[in-house]
């Protein structure tokens, strides 16, 4: 990994996430009622815990609006949501003015065009190996793992390491 990638990744202080293509895998299904249904990814929950607890906070800006991402949000204890948000980059600004973060301590992943207002603004960008490839010759860093399937725990372990905090947040599960 390149040196300036760690760099960047060790001064994010707030990491944003997008959900669809992220902490899922994009999918949409809609069941007989229409009610949405939506797939998360238990590894991805428990990294951004442990980012957490290592001192970065945590945010969703979202162009969808769910009670599903609401809820998740909420189990994981992501403080900062973001839903049904089409002008991102209005809703990253306000999320800097709340929080007091600038713009460089804040990281960011995402997939999609939509995504670019932040991706080109914050500290440290990332996506996943299926996004839009303008999206992906943006970023500083693309996970190896796909949206929904292990992509955030990867990006969290990542910028856990290099914070230098990997290995404190694996003490209390190796005692």
């Amino acid at each position: 990994m390149q040196d300036d990638t760690v760099t960047r990744a060790a001064r994010v202080r707030l990491m944003i996430f997008d959900v669809d293509g992220i902490l899922t895998d994009g999918s949409l299904y809609y069941g007989a009622d229409g009610e949405l249904i939506k797939t998360f990814n238990v590894l991805d929950g428990h990294g951004i815990k442990l980012l957490q607890q290592s001192g970065v906070a945590t945010a969703i800006i979202s162009a969808r609006k769910s009670a599903l991402v609401a809820r998740r949000a909420a189990d994981l204890g992501i403080q900062h949501l973001f839903q049904g948000v089409h002008d991102k980059r209005a809703a990253f600004e306000q999320l800097l003015a709340q929080t007091g973060h600038a713009k460089e301590a804040c990281g960011f992943i995402g997939d999609d065009v939509i995504d670019l207002p932040i991706l080109l603004r914050v500290g440290f960008a990332a996506s996943v190996p299926n996004a839009h490839p303008e999206v992906q010759s943006r970023v500083h860093f693309v996970t190896r793992a796909q949206g929904g399937h292990g992509a955030a725990r990867e990006l969290c372990d990542f910028i856990l390491r290099a914070q230098g905090n990997y290995e404190a947040a694996l003490a209390p599960y190796l005692a």
